[in-house]
C-alpha cells in the first residue's frame, strides 16, 4: 500500500470521509460535524492511489493551529496514516511563523495516540457531539 498525504482543495472528498467516520459509524450529528471553519480551514487527504482514505483539517486562529477532523477509514486504520495525517498537519504549522502551539480535541481513547507524537492533555475531559474528549496542546 502506497499511501501519501497532501494539502487539498477538494472539500467535497474530506467531507465524504468524515461522513463515512464521523457521521455513520461515531453517530455525530451532521449539524455538529460539518461548520462554518470547513470553508476557510487548510485540509488535508491522505490518498491511497487513486481512493481518498484518510482527513484532517487545520484552523488557524491568532498563534494557534487547531487540528481537528481527523479521521481515516476502517480498512487503512492501524497503518500508520493518523500519524501521517497529524505530522502533516504539524509540518504545515512549522511553516507559520506565527503560529507558537498546535492545539486539538482528542476523542479519550486517542490521546495515548496524541501522546506518543508529543501532545499533552490540559484540561478536563469534556463531551463534545456526546463522545469523550480531552484538549490537546503540542509548542512548536
Amino acid at each position: 500500500m502506497t499511501v501519501c498525504v497532501m494539502r487539498t482543495t477538494d472539500l467535497e472528498a474530506c467531507l465524504e470521509l468524515r461522513r463515512v467516520v464521523f457521521i455513520e459509524e461515531q453517530g455525530v450529528p451532521v449539524s455538529e460535524e460539518v461548520d462554518d471553519d470547513d470553508a476557510t480551514a487548510l485540509h488535508f487527504l491522505a490518498m491511497d492511489a487513486p481512493n481518498p482514505v484518510g482527513t484532517a483539517r487545520i484552523v488557524v486562529k491568532d498563534n494557534l493551529g487547531k487540528i481537528g477532523r481527523v479521521c481515516v477509514l476502517q480498512s487503512h486504520r492501524g497503518t500508520g496514516l493518523g500519524k501521517a495525517l497529524i505530522i502533516a498537519a504539524l509540518d504545515q504549522l512549522r511553516q507559520m511563523p506565527e503560529i507558537e502551539t498546535a492545539l486539538l480535541g482528542a476523542q479519550t481513547h486517542a490521546t495515548g495516540f496524541y501522546q506518543k507524537l508529543g501532545f499533552h492533555i490540559t484540561g478536563d475531559e469534556y463531551l463534545d457531539a456526546g463522545i469523550p474528549h480531552f484538549d490537546m496542546v503540542l509548542k512548536l
